[in-house]
């Protein structure tokens, strides 16, 4: 059988150079590829949906059902907040969504691989969401706000101060979105939808459960009225003065906004350690 030479090594021509322009990511792109995720799927269209629907639905009813003597010691922006109490649960089903669909279906492995700077992807979704949650809702809330204002006026009905607008209108629309912002939160440390919304519901639901059933003891009588004075439904009626003997509730704004930034700077540490 006939030899030939020894086999030579391959030689390299030298490093690749792309035909296609080749440049370095930054969160824009990550605010690009979260904002057409949130934009094209279902649950999207469908919690966002409902919320507005039970904000303006009910705060219309709200404010065409009531007449003018309703309103001598409540401001008219009040009927938007009827609407809100449910609608605040739409805003947190989407925030556990936001990231919890994509642990669901596997599709974390390719965000995280075309993005790996992986606290870059949570902080675009944060923003993306938070700024769509924030807008729908405040928007929604001012709709209802002036309509009712515009049904209940005359001598005999006073005109709402620039605070109580604003607490019906931007300070509610904060919260709820804080609210849904947390949930984000929750679902980046659970990693999973049915648990992340069922913890939600117990954060929103049970301090105004609970506090019947601890003031019926007198040791516990503090705890349930500051558990009461910081819950969901009392924290709404504040921003919207539902009685003259609540406070403004941006106290109770401010309490929300810190224990979000705890959760979303535990978010971020469990996303930077843990395998996808």
């Amino acid at each position: 059988m006939p030899s030939g030479p020894p086999a030579q090594p391959y030689a390299g021509v030298g490093p690749y150079t792309s035909p296609i322009p080749v440049r370095r990511t930054h969160l824009g792109n990550a605010l690009a590829s979260e904002w057409t995720k949130i934009k094209s799927v279902r649950s999207t269209i469908w919690t966002l949906g409902v919320m507005v629907a039970l904000v303006i639905g009910i705060g219309l009813l709200v404010a065409a059902t009531t007449n003018d003597a309703d309103y001598g010691s409540v401001p008219t922006t009040l009927p938007g907040f009827f609407g809100t109490l449910l609608g605040q649960l739409c805003v947190v089903t989407l925030g556990v969504l936001v990231i919890t669909s994509e642990y669901g279906t596997g599709m974390i492995r390719t965000t995280l691989t075309a993005s790996p700077q992986r606290s870059r992807v949570l902080t675009a979704k944060a923003l993306v969401f938070f700024t769509l949650s924030f807008t729908t809702t405040t928007v929604s809330l001012a709709l209802v706000a002036y309509a009712s204002m515009g049904m209940h006026g005359g001598p005999d009905v006073p005109e709402p101060t620039g605070d109580e607008i604003l607490g019906a209108t931007v300070g509610a629309g904060l919260y709820v979105s804080l609210l849904g912002l947390l949930s984000l939160a929750v679902g980046a440390i659970l990693r999973h939808s049915a648990g992340a919304i069922t913890t939600m519901l117990g954060v929103v639901l049970l301090p105004a459960i609970l506090p019947a059933f601890l003031m019926m003891s007198d040791s516990l009588r503090d705890l349930g009225e500051k558990m009461l004075e910081y819950s969901s439904p009392q924290s709404l009626a504040s921003l919207f003065r539902l009685d003259e003997s609540l406070n403004s509730g941006w106290p109770q704004l401010s309490a929300l906004a810190v224990v979000t930034a705890g959760a979303m700077i535990a978010a971020y540490a469990l996303l930077e350690k843990r395998d996808v």
